[in-house]
């Protein structure tokens, strides 16, 4: 398993919930480094957790996977130690 993975699982197993800005970061980070930069068009509506995760995801653009990756590994380890 390689460490990006681990530190996946491993932030699925906080023992407290991060905060909204955290979970976003989070997902932003994951996607950023799993997919590259944000594809498609920005959600519209009402729907404003799938808004904020593209905005978050968005900002994220230019970064490349491997940095995405570290950045994603080391913030995971920053919860762990705030959460644990």
């Amino acid at each position: 398993m390689s460490q990006f993975e681990e530190a996946v699982q491993r932030s699925k197993n906080l023992s407290q919930r991060p905060s909204n800005e955290e979970l976003l970061k989070l997902y932003a980070l994951y996607k950023q480094a799993s997919e590259g930069d944000a594809t498609g068009d920005r959600p519209g509506g009402f729907d404003f957790k799938a808004i904020a995760k593209y905005d978050a995801w968005k900002e994220q653009s230019g970064k490349s996977k491997e940095d995405a990756t570290q950045e994603y590994i080391s913030f995971v380890d920053e919860l762990h130690q705030k959460y644990s």
